[in-house]
């Protein structure tokens, strides 16, 4: 499976992946499943954030999930001015390399866009990556805890051919 062969669920538009979404998350970034779940839920509003995007195992939506990322407010630093934030990406080890990651920034961007936001900002403590997928390094932001991390910043991009099921 390719990025370019790849189905890039909105979990709006898929409220039975909620739960599977919500442990997936939780297993990954070690937080409670609850809160993803509270936040996929809220993104059903029919607002801009949050929103919360899914890869799946053989392109269907009730597959194991192997790639991830939402759009939040914030995502637990001191720069509540630069939101919304891209948050929870991740992509399955033995999925990398194939692109999944790239596309799914691009499609967040894309969506951002299509809800009507100009910009989105990440944290996160890897660099190079970013900047070869278009972000911008703003400088270091600080986490709850006080730890400085990269910050990046990049314009939304204009929606494309439609990605999602």
């Amino acid at each position: 499976m390719t990025a370019a062969t790849t189905t890039i669920f909105s979990l709006v538009e898929h409220p039975e992946a909620t739960e599977r979404a919500a442990a997936w998350f939780s297993d990954k970034w070690g937080l409670p499943a609850e809160a993803y779940r509270e936040s996929i839920e809220a993104s059903r509003a029919d607002a801009p954030v949050p929103q919360w995007y899914l890869v799946c195992e053989g392109d269907d939506p009730a597959g194991a999930p192997i790639a991830g990322c939402g759009i939040i407010d914030n995502d637990f630093h001191d720069r509540p001015d630069l939101a919304p934030n891209l948050c929870a990406l991740y992509v399955e080890e033995s999925h990398r390399g194939r692109g999944l990651a790239r596309a799914l920034l691009d499609h967040a961007r894309a969506e951002a866009s299509r809800h009507g936001l100009d910009r989105l900002y990440l944290v996160t403590d890897h660099d190079r990556f970013y900047e070869r997928c278009g972000w911008e390094y703003l400088g270091d932001a600080h986490e709850d805890d006080g730890t400085p991390i990269r910050l990046y910043g990049a314009d939304t991009l204009p929606p494309s051919a439609p990605t999602e099921r």
